[in-house]
């Protein structure tokens, strides 16, 4: 594997920096220090990459990819993370559009696959349940053939942005009595205006409202949102899952927060001298780069894979397993190099600013505001998208042959 861009791709590069210097909207600034996005802005880069032709990229060019090679696509996310663009939410682009290219049927391609691509679908995904998250397998969610519809009833949880959503992709189950818990499931996909999908929110501990509880109560979907057939719906929520465990690792993104750790890390001082300095908090952070270089060079092997014509496999769950550990033990470092700056904010959400019991009006630099936010938020990495026991089991199974 050759790890040196040839002249074509810095062109590219320089190309891609171009465009995101001239295109990117100025009002989104560094997305990671916003608290206040709009769903205007979560969408807005979005449709400036689906005029663009560029929304898509990993995406066969007959479905509107731009037949970049994997090297380019790596240089396009190192370019957008190195001034942490708000990317296309990965719902509709990573997930259900590449399940329907591939095994859905050529309306469900017309009628689905443009608006992914320009971004004017919002998308949610309809996986967990209550008491089926990792095992998820063991999902009570309920398709009922009814005629040509099908009747949904269930109750489906951590269904991220879902108060935005258009539509969603759910898995249910249309087979009780299939011999094996994987079997008698199927993907259908589900108009979130649908009569009977309720949808409430989930508060985290970061104070933010970006999961939610999704209510399905006799609704009826037309029998030709099924993608693919019915009660084969594990095989493809496979298939998702392993283009979004790859896309969770963050590589291009958490090198760029261990630049902005360094930096935080050479402007707090400890005893009169730069936090860096220090030889244990030092030595944690070479062991963090030291471990994400490694984790760059296993995705690029999985690019060079892909260039070869092959899909992401079992070794998506290791880009998964050390891509989230790598992401919380960087914002645990921010966190700690902040120091008392990163204390993080009490009050009634919605309240008045400055009242009994906040701290709403931070005090320190800039850098240190979200600190312990985005700190909490993300101890999720590790369980969203199949949790790390259970990337474990995956590469002991696929990988090992235990």
């Amino acid at each position: 594997m050759n790890l040196e861009f040839t002249p074509e791709e810095i062109a590219f590069r320089e190309e891609v920096r171009e465009f995101i210097s001239e295109s990117y909207p100025a009002e989104l600034g560094d997305f990671g220090m916003r608290e206040d996005m709009s769903p205007e802005d979560m969408v807005a880069w979005h449709k400036i990459l689906g005029e663009k032709g560029w929304s898509v990229p990993a995406w066969p060019v007959e479905y509107g990819g731009t037949g970049w090679t994997p090297t380019q696509r790596y240089i396009w996310s190192e370019e957008n993370a190195r001034i942490n663009a708000f990317m296309p939410l990965p719902f509709g682009v990573s997930m259900v559009g590449p399940v329907i290219y591939t095994f859905g049927n050529e309306e469900q391609k017309a009628k689905h696959l443009p608006g992914i691509r320009s971004g004017d679908v919002w998308w949610c995904q309809g996986y967990s349940e209550p008491g089926a998250g990792s095992d998820l397998a063991s999902l009570k969610t309920t398709a009922v053939r009814d005629g040509d519809h099908y009747v949904i009833n269930g109750q489906k949880t951590w269904t991220t942005l879902a108060q935005y959503a258009d539509w969603g992709f759910f898995l249910c189950r249309t087979d009780p009595d299939a011999a094996k818990p994987q079997e008698g499931i199927s993907f259908i996909l589900l108009d979130m205006k649908t009569p009977g999908v309720e949808v409430r929110p989930i508060k985290l501990i970061d104070g933010g409202y970006e999961v939610n509880e999704t209510w399905l109560t006799d609704v009826r979907v037309p029998v030709e949102n099924l993608v693919g057939e019915e009660n084969k719906g594990w095989t493809y929520a496979k298939f998702l899952l392993a283009h979004e465990r790859s896309g969770i690792a963050g590589v291009a993104r958490s090198k760029r927060g261990v630049e902005k750790l360094r930096e935080i890390a050479a402007n707090e001082t400890i005893d009169g001298e730069p936090l860096i300095s220090d030889f244990e908090f030092a030595r944690k952070v070479s062991q963090l780069e030291i471990d994400l270089a490694a984790l760059e060079i296993t995705e690029l092997r999985t690019l060079a894979g892909e260039q070869a014509g092959k899909g992401p496999g079992p070794e998506s769950s290791i880009l998964k397993i050390k891509g989230t550990e790598i992401q919380q033990r960087l914002t645990e470092l921010t966190l700690e190099a902040v120091g008392s700056y990163g204390t993080p904010f009490y009050g009634d959400i919605g309240a008045a600013p400055g009242g009994a019991g906040s701290n709403q009006y931070p005090i320190g630099p800039d850098y240190a505001h979200h600190a312990a936010a985005t700190y909490f938020n993300m101890r999720k990495t590790s369980i969203y998208g199949g949790s790390n026991e259970i990337q474990r089991n995956i590469i002991t199974k696929m990988i090992l042959g235990l």
